[in-house]
């Protein structure tokens, strides 16, 4: 039962001390419509170390202008509350065009 205590404590506090965090990049005069493509990045090491590459510009599809938005969403902290033992993280990249 401690066990089980110490656990939920340990998730509760990690879950309270995240962060939400968004970035906004806005390319030409921004996003004319809502139509919106999204990736997930992962990182090794907490972030320091890009596992995969999103590119943004791909996911224009040829766009000149358009925002990108980088942001950590519920699903990305339920998903790094998993592979955080691992230092692996993720955040979710949209583009709308």
């Amino acid at each position: 039962m401690k066990t089980i205590k110490a656990f939920l404590g340990i998730f509760l506090l990690v879950f309270f001390l995240t962060s939400c965090m968004s970035l906004t990049h806005v390319v030409g005069t921004g996003a004319s419509s809502s139509v919106a493509t999204e990736k997930k990045q992962w990182y090794a090491l907490w972030g320091l170390v890009p596992i995969n590459e999103v590119d943004s510009k791909a996911m224009a599809g040829g766009a000149s202008n358009y925002t990108i938005k980088s942001k950590v969403k519920f699903v990305d902290y339920v998903i790094s509350a998993f592979t955080s033992a691992v230092t692996i993280n993720v955040q979710t990249v949209s583009v709308l065009k």
